[in-house]
């Protein structure tokens, strides 16, 4: 599968978002032709490109924003058609701006709508489409788990989780029953009955994803799959693939010492600091009016500092005060540290929204400046819940290996998370991204933290 931004995507889904970028571009470039009667030799056909790809640009920007690019889920077609009415609609507000400043990208008017109207039509039975190869499982491949107990069940539930898979699953191979089957795929006891069953292609991948794997494991046959072209593939390296996490219950610390990543150069340490630095000097100019109108607030609801300092983990295990505006009364935590929980009695009016918003985290960029902080990176904890969490969840310590962030990958993927179950979800994503880190993977997670900002996704 392709990899963007040091994350897999299915070829199925790189195909739909070009697919469908192409199908906005022609189909408004054709009807500018067919309206001003133009040959593709047309000096003003040449000028027409630039404006037809910034109104490509923006229409699937807003697609994104509204979520109509998250396919793992089957939505109503109804569900689908709202989403893409208020995006061309968002996509429209920002066009008739940018025509504003730039008068240049301007298209003529009855081009523009009725292109919008065909774009709308041709996006919409594009999406219909897409939902029927997704559903029917079409183009993918073809995979037997070997294994039946919870590593297997996992693997199992994110495949079956979700419409976008790339993959169908055929068969487990295992003595016991499945922990999970929905689909009752058949079960087969071991890797010769399962050859002995089917043909030979049968299965274009098998994914070893045994609870415990000594003694139990028939080279001799995986060896014979291999040669005849089958992919055998280590279960956490599928996981990861697959769900852009890593089962840290599943890790074993052999894989992560030969698994590539997990380390940074110190061209990458020294590149990744100054991008910390500059970005963290803009937004704190860009929102500068946006926290000295959040200052006067906070002094005008209710008694107390602006600020509230929070002592934190951070690289290397050493602490730091963390800074955020404060959105709990004073004295919230007199009698000792506990987890947020959802409409927390202790949260101020304003508290509420400065959270839904995320605008309390952003005194976290002086954080930054200082070296203390990454604006990406693993988040944070309070020194009393890492103690607790690095006694019952596995190499939960490793994460202090790397500066904490303001966003980061569990951030954006996982929703707010206040308990040790959580803190296990937010691990796995957190090893993704010490795996993975790179400066294409930090502008993908900015990027995704500025829609969970606009829409105030996420906030406690």
């Amino acid at each position: 599968m392709p990899v963007f931004f040091n994350k897999y995507y299915p070829i199925r889904n790189v195909v739909f978002v070009i697919g469908e970028s192409l199908l906005i571009f022609s189909s408004l470039l054709f009807i500018s032709w067919l309206f001003k009667e133009q040959t593709v030799s047309d000096n003003n056909v040449i000028l027409l490109v630039p404006q037809v790809l910034v109104v490509t640009i923006v229409f699937q920007l807003c697609l994104y924003f509204f979520d109509v690019y998250e396919l793992r889920d089957d939505r109503p077609l109804l569900v689908m058609a709202i989403k893409i009415t208020q995006a061309f609609g968002s996509g429209c507000i920002v066009l008739a701006a940018l025509y504003y400043f730039i008068p240049q990208t301007v298209i003529e008017s009855r081009t523009f709508w009725v292109g919008c109207l065909v774009i709308y039509i041709v996006i919409t039975l594009w999406r219909v489409t897409y939902n029927y190869i997704f559903k029917h499982k079409l183009f993918v491949q073809s995979v037997a788990i070997m294994g039946t107990g919870e590593f297997a069940r996992d693997i199992a539930r994110e495949l079956e989780g979700r419409l976008d898979t790339p993959y169908r699953m055929v068969a487990f191979v295992g003595k016991d029953t499945p922990a999970y089957n929905p689909n009752q795929v058949p079960v087969y006891k071991s890797l010769n009955d399962l050859h002995l069953s089917l043909s030979d292609r049968f299965v274009d991948r098998i994914v070893v994803a045994l609870d415990d794997p000594r003694g139990g494991m028939p080279i001799d046959l995986l060896l014979n799959y291999k040669l005849k072209g089958v992919t055998i593939e280590n279960g956490i390296t599928f996981y990861e693939r697959l769900a852009g996490k890593i089962l840290v219950n599943k890790v074993k610390p052999s894989w992560i010492i030969f698994s590539k990543g997990f380390t940074i150069g110190r061209l990458q340490a020294f590149l990744k600091r100054s991008a910390d630095i500059l970005v963290s000097l803009i937004l704190l100019i860009l929102t500068s009016p946006v926290m000295i109108l959040t200052i006067a607030i906070i002094k005008l609801e209710s008694p107390g500092p602006v600020l509230y300092l929070q002592q934190r983990v951070g690289k290397g295990r050493r602490l730091f005060k963390v800074m955020k505006f404060r959105s709990m009364v004073q004295d919230a935590e007199k009698n000792g540290a506990v987890w947020a929980v959802a409409n927390d009695a202790r949260v101020t009016r304003f508290g509420k929204f400065i959270r839904k918003t995320r605008i309390d985290e952003l005194p976290q960029l002086i954080n930054v400046l200082k070296g203390e902080m990454s604006v990406v990176g693993p988040r944070p904890e309070r020194p009393v819940f890492v103690e607790r969490l690095k006694q019952i969840i596995p190499f939960y310590d490793i994460r202090h290996d790397i500066r904490p962030g303001v966003t980061g990958w569990a951030q954006v993927c996982y929703p707010y998370g206040a308990s040790e179950e959580d803190a296990l979800r937010k691990l796995e994503y957190d090893l993704y991204y010490m795996k993975n880190v790179s400066f294409a993977l930090d502008m993908l997670i900015i990027f995704r933290t500025i829609k969970t900002v606009v829409f105030a996704k996420g906030g406690r």
